[in-house]
């Protein structure tokens, strides 16, 4: 899933990057707000980190472009703001949770987790796809209790970023831009994406037929519960 760290502390934002990266997540940072509001504009991202005391920019006007341009990201706030006022504005204004400064990384985790879980509807964390169990936790998939170990990490991220729209068509530039950051180089003949589901297909059909993650021609891929 792809992350935008909107921290002006550059130690902090490069921490923050390396703690996401780790956890799987696609990351770029801006450390300023103008930096900031220019990528929100023509990029998508699955979540935004915003810091409230930016030295160029109100946090609290970012989040507004970002619910405004990025509607479907996952926006939280961080702040060493004490005052509830802020905090409450922001939640007004559509931020998903806030995180007050100093704070965990794993309680970062947690929560970025919980949004998640929360905006996708996932009661629990492993799926049933046919007779492979999906578990998005341990980022595994196995059949009949045989783990496949030949997925590599992007073929996973593919899989459950498509289980997170389940039923639903996802483009190629779609999956690109989520998943690897960008889109596929503004050449929507690229097959690169088509090269992957074609690998975890033959992964899979080593132990059954995938039937579930299905072509929609012309269109991209989708995954049908």
């Amino acid at each position: 899933m792809n992350v935008l760290i909107v921290e002006d502390e550059k130690s902090l934002a490069r921490e923050l990057e390396i703690f996401l990266v780790n956890c799987n997540y696609v990351c770029e940072i801006c450390y300023d707000g103008k930096s900031a509001s220019e990528k929100i504009a023509i990029n998508l991202y699955d979540f935004i980190l915003i810091d409230l005391g930016l030295p160029d920019y109100d946090g609290l006007d970012l989040l507004k472009e970002a619910k405004t341009y990025n509607a479907e990201a996952a926006c939280l706030i961080l702040t060493a703001r004490a005052e509830v006022y802020d905090r409450i504005k922001g939640l007004d204004l559509g931020a998903d949770d806030y995180l007050p400064k100093p704070f965990s990384m794993l309680e970062l985790q947690s929560r970025m987790q919980a949004i998640t879980r929360r905006k996708f509807g996932l009661k629990h964390t492993t799926l049933t796809l046919g007779e492979f169990l999906i578990d998005m936790n341990d980022r595994s998939i196995s059949h009949n209790g045989n783990m496949v170990t030949s997925i590599t990490k992007k073929e996973y991220d593919l899989i459950a970023y498509l289980i997170l729209h389940k039923n639903r068509t996802l483009t190629r530039p779609q999956l690109s831009e989520h998943i690897w950051g960008s889109v596929v180089n503004d050449d929507y003949d690229s097959n690169y994406i088509d090269v992957h589901i074609k690998n975890i297909r033959k992964k899979l059909s080593a132990y059954a037929q995938p039937d579930w993650l299905e072509t929609v021609r012309g269109l991209g891929y989708k995954i049908k519960v």
